[in-house]
C-alpha cells in the first residue's frame, strides 16, 4: 500500500517506475470517486490490472466538467488560459511542495543549478491568468535564483535584450510563441549565453505556424543553434523538455503512451498516435491522463508532438503543431 506521507518523486526510476503507477492507481482507485467511478464503467480495477498499460487513461476533458481530485482537501486550484468563451480545465492540488519537486528537479536536471541561472521571461498574456501553474512555476524559478536580473517582463522586449547584454550568468528565456515572434521582429540581435524555451503557441495573438517554421525564424533572428521548448500543461504537475529540437525529454515520474488512433486501447510505438501520460506528481488527482494531443514515441521513451486531434480546442503550454 502506498505511503503518501512519505511520497518522493526522486525515489521513482526506470527500474521500479511500472510498481510506483500500480500503487498510484490503487490509491486514486480507492480515494477519487470520480476516476472509481470511471474504472468502473471500463470494468478494471486494481485486482484486475497487472500493468501498467492496463490502467485506464482518464479523458483530458474531465478537468473541465468536474473537480479531479482525491478525498483530501486541496489548497490550491491552477486553471488553464483558454480564450474567450472556452471552459477552462482546473486542476486542484492538494500539495503544492510537490508540484514544486516536481519543476524544479526535472529543470534543474536539464540546466543545471538554478542559482547560477539568470531567469526572465516574456508571457504577457499570462499575468492576467494569477491561478496560472506555469506563471506559479516561473515565479518559483525566479524565487530560487536569487539574481537582480531575474524576473518578468511582460512585453518589455528592450528591456529583455538590455539584460541579456548586461548579465553576468547565462540566462533562460521563457517566452510564449507570439511573444518571442514579436520580440524577434522588433529586436532581432544576437542572444549571447542565453537558451531561449517556448512555452506553447500563439494564444490566438498571431496566426498558427508549426513549430519547424516558428524555430528556424527564432534560430535567425536570435543567432542560436537550437530553441527549447517546455511540454507541459495544466492538468499535468510535471513537464518535458525539448533541448536537442527533436524531442522531448520526460522526468523519471512521468512515462509517455500512444495509442492507436482507430482503438484507445490500443498502444502503438513508433507511429504517431494519441498521447497518454502518466504522470505520478498528480498523486492527488489524476496520474493516468489521455490527452488530445498527437505524437510518437520513441524506444528512448522520448516523444515528439506532432499536432491535435480534429476539432480539439488549441490549448496548454505547448500546442504547435510540428
Amino acid at each position: 500500500m502506498l505511503d503518501i506521507h512519505s511520497y518522493d518523486l526522486s525515489h521513482i526510476n526506470k527500474e521500479n517506475f511500472e510498481q510506483y503507477a500500480l500503487d498510484v492507481f490503487e490509491y486514486q482507485y480507492l480515494h477519487n470517486s470520480l476516476y472509481r467511478d470511471f474504472c468502473t464503467f471500463l470494468k478494471r480495477s486494481p485486482s484486475s490490472v497487472q500493468e501498467f498499460k492496463e490502467i485506464p487513461f482518464l479523458p483530458i476533458s474531465f478537468f473541465k466538467t468536474h473537480q479531479v481530485c482525491d478525498d483530501s482537501k486541496t489548497s490550491f486550484c491552477f486553471e488553464s488560459s483558454g480564450t474567450t468563451g472556452q471552459v477552462r480545465s482546473k486542476h486542484f492540488v492538494r500539495n503544492l511542495k510537490l508540484y514544486e519537486q516536481s519543476f524544479l528537479t526535472q529543470f534543474e536536471k536539464q540546466y543545471g543549478p538554478i542559482e547560477n541561472l539568470c531567469i526572465i521571461s516574456v508571457l504577457p498574456s499570462y499575468h492576467e491568468q494569477k491561478s496560472s501553474s506555469l506563471l506559479y512555476m516561473i515565479n518559483t524559478l525566479i524565487a530560487h535564483s536569487k539574481y537582480h536580473f531575474s524576473g518578468f517582463y511582460k512585453d518589455d522586449y528592450s528591456r529583455v535584450i538590455d539584460i541579456i547584454e548586461k548579465s553576468e550568468r547565462p540566462v533562460i528565456l521563457f517566452g510564449v510563441a507570439y511573444a518571442l515572434m514579436d520580440m524577434s521582429e522588433a529586436f532581432p540581435t544576437a542572444l549571447k549565453n542565453t537558451t531561449i524555451i517556448e512555452t506553447g503557441g500563439m494564444k490566438g495573438k498571431r496566426k498558427e505556424i508549426i513549430r519547424e517554421e516558428l524555430h528556424q525564424l527564432l534560430r535567425e533572428r536570435f543567432a542560436l543553434d537550437f530553441i527549447d521548448s517546455e511540454y507541459g500543461m495544466t492538468e499535468l504537475l510535471s513537464q518535458a523538455y525539448m533541448t536537442d529540437g527533436k524531442t522531448f525529454h520526460p522526468p523519471s515520474w512521468m512515462r509517455v503512451l500512444t495509442r492507436s488512433i482507430d482503438d484507445p486501447f490500443e498502444f502503438v510505438s513508433g507511429k504517431t498516435g494519441g498521447i497518454n501520460i502518466i504522470d505520478l506528481a498528480n498523486l492527488h488527482s489524476c496520474a493516468f491522463i489521455a490527452t488530445q494531443d498527437l505524437g510518437k514515441l520513441h524506444t528512448d521513451l522520448s516523444f515528439e508532438v506532432l499536432g491535435r486531434f480534429d476539432a480539439s480546442d488549441v490549448r496548454g503550454c505547448n500546442q504547435l503543431i510540428s
